[in-house]
């Protein structure tokens, strides 16, 4: 990429322990139809420059324009400076380092709008064909290709690109006063051949389907009770319930239930965690974050023992070690922060079916809903987007209004059968206001012991 100002002399004004600019371009749309016609339509390209300067005790300054205009860049730099007098350090930058893209087969950027929309009308089409009792369905369009530079204090210039693709379908259906809602979604750092393998028909009929088998299902009974976390769920609580509490910030600032834990046993020994922001095509996935590091996979949870944490620079830097490629930001316009990428349990040795066939009584948990997560103690409530009873080893009718609550850490610690399996889910996490594109995927677990909510009727 080529730059009206000089990256260099912007850099040495910045002075501080570190310094560094993020340049972006991104070209998006994003398409919603709801009530059987297109509600929303945005298509354009957003650019800017962020810049940040680290200083004193690991203090940021943060500051972004999309003036790119030589004295505007500087001057801005320039502000960024005068909260202390810290001396310039020398900076010398070597050419650009160009990252080659992940390959991307069907470029979003070079189909249609109309084409984009026809993903849309046939996935409103199934969900609207399967039942009168489907009353409203919305899907979500979604794709994003960015170009990114991150030139900094070290010397180092990166260039690379970046591009997403996500669909997410939610149907309400009713019968009567009883209404119900389902919900399915695919995406993930890929071009519009995702549509090949995941179809816009299936995933729409995946949501209206479990939004009618709902109407259909009895309360859930509560009580303590075995669950089984199937891998369709997703792994939307290790994502929730542990990962966050793994991020290196919140550690470091005691707002961690594993803060200070490092090389305890914090789970299971049957468990294993692992982060991996290099794993092809998921939605979590890039090759370097957005501070420059390339990206690697992090065992941090190995046997039950708790081993790292996901760090940024600046965690990195009041840890006393490196960073591990976890830094990430929305856009230029925020500054980077110890983020989640593509997290999941590790697979163990037992099939679904045999741990199923363990479980006298309980709940399967094939699809998780929302819930809450409190980071410093563990604790969290989460809804079941599609549940069963388990009786007598066997799989039986479904039930409605389920939701789990228990304590993160504890959960992991007493899980007792893991499944040779892996399903993913993915999503947008939400962090100090700012909002990154993440897959979580885990097993089929077994918790012996869990406390089960039931729903009020509607």
């Amino acid at each position: 990429m080529r730059f009206s100002f000089d990256p260099e002399r912007v850099l040495r004004s910045m002075k501080g322990i570190f310094a560094e600019l993020y340049y972006e371009e991104t070209e998006t749309t994003q398409i919603t139809l709801e009530d059987d016609r297109i509600e929303r339509l945005v298509s354009g390209t957003d650019s800017g420059l962020g810049l940040r300067r680290i200083y004193g005790h690991f203090q940021t300054a943060y500051a972004y324009t999309n003036d790119l205009a030589p004295q505007t860049v500087l001057e801005l730099a320039q502000a960024l400076t005068r909260v202390d007098q810290t001396e310039a350090t020398p900076v010398t930058l070597a050419g650009p380092t160009k990252v080659p893209p992940v390959e991307v087969n069907r470029p979003p950027m070079a189909a249609s709008v109309a084409a984009k929309i026809d993903l849309l009308r046939r996935a409103n089409a199934v969900a609207r064909g399967l039942s009168p009792k489907v009353r409203q369905v919305k899907v979500i369009y979604q794709d994003r290709h960015q170009r990114l530079a991150i030139i900094n204090s070290d010397g180092q210039w990166l260039e690379g690109e970046r591009t997403y693709v996500v669909l997410a379908v939610q149907v309400v259906a009713a019968d009567g006063e009883t209404v119900q809602t389902g919900y399915e979604s695919t995406g993930g750092t890929t071009g519009l051949e995702l549509f090949e393998s995941h179809p816009p028909e299936e995933v729409a009929q995946v949501a209206a389907q479990r939004a009618l088998l709902m109407l259909s299902a009895r309360r859930a009974p509560g009580g303590v009770m075995p669950v089984v976390l199937s891998a369709q769920a997703g792994g939307t609580m290790i994502h929730e319930a542990v990962g966050h509490g793994l991020e290196a910030d919140l550690a470091g600032e005691g707002f961690s239930v594993y803060a200070g834990k490092l090389g305890e046993q914090v789970a299971s020994p049957l468990i294993t965690v692992i982060d991996d922001a290099t794993l092809l095509y998921q939605r979590g996935s890039y090759q370097f974050d957005d501070e420059g590091i390339f990206s690697r996979k992090v065992v941090l949870i190995e046997n039950g023992l708790l081993k790292d944490f996901l760090y940024d620079r600046v965690s990195a830097m009041k840890a006393g070690r490196k960073s591990n490629g976890h830094g990430r930001r929305q856009s230029y316009r925020f500054r980077p922060i110890p983020r989640m990428a593509n997290t999941y349990i590790a697979p163990g040795e037992e099939s679904p079916e045999s741990i199923i066939r363990d479980t006298h009584r309980g709940l399967l948990v094939k699809k998780m809903g929302g819930g809450q997560v409190d980071t410093i103690n563990g604790n969290f409530v989460f809804e079941v987007a599609e549940g069963y009873l388990i009786e007598n080893g066997v799989v039986g009718e479904p039930v409605r209004g389920a939701t789990l609550t228990g304590n993160g850490p504890e959960v992991l610690k007493i899980i007792d059968k893991v499944g040779n399996d892996l399903g993913w889910g993915i999503g947008t996490c939400g962090k100090d206001g700012q909002g990154v594109p993440v897959a979580d995927a885990q097993p089929t677990l077994r918790i012996p012991e869990m406390v089960v909510g039931g729903a009020v009727e509607r």
